[in-house]
């Protein structure tokens, strides 16, 4: 198959991939935030949230997380990839990738929690769980178009100077939904 072909397969499961990450922790989010509602919306809603969690997990991220990979893979393998093997920033690249997987591991982790039917992370830690793979993501963006580590350093910071401000906007927020519901 065409280099270009594989590459087009690679960053759409790419996508699909990250998208199903995003997603299923704002479901984890809603699943634990379900807990204080009374015990019958609490079971009406967790039911749900545990199959749409499931659906998503084993229907589009996990299948996505390995055709990213066994994509990727091929084109390492390509004259063109070997070329990119031996490139600084593609091994930082490989380095994110690999904290990618680590991600995708521990959301599997907090999967089978929800499963079970408890989730022992806090909302508020879930939400701040949830903007890691941003981070790799615009890591691993600014790594591949500009194929430097400053332009990794520049996107990066500039990442985390927005996470902060999400930190600051989410006590803000959750400041705010407590004195509405006194």
């Amino acid at each position: 198959m065409d280099y270009l072909y594989v590459k087009s397969l690679h960053v759409i499961f790419v996508v699909t991939w990250f998208a199903g990450l995003f997603y299923v922790v704002r479901l984890y989010i809603y699943f634990k935030e379900a807990e204080e509602k009374s015990a019958e919306e609490k079971r009406i809603l967790q039911d749900q949230y545990k199959l749409m969690i499931r659906r998503l997990w084993n229907i589009i991220t996990w299948p996505s997380a390995i055709l990213t990979l066994l994509l990727g893979s091929w084109l390492l393998m390509t004259p063109i990839g070997q070329i990119y093997l031996s490139e600084p920033w593609m091994h930082l690249k490989l380095f994110f990738v690999l904290l990618l997987y680590a991600y995708h591991i521990s959301c599997h982790v907090l999967y089978k929690q929800t499963q079970k039917g408890s989730l022992h992370f806090s909302s508020d830690k879930l939400r701040l769980w949830n903007e890691i793979p941003t981070l790799i993501l615009f890591a691993c963006v600014f790594l591949v178009v500009l194929k430097n580590t400053f332009g990794w350093i520049f996107g990066v910071c500039g990442i985390l100077g927005i996470s902060v401000l999400l930190m600051v906007g989410i006590k803000f927020y959750k400041k705010h939904r407590r004195c509405r519901k006194s």
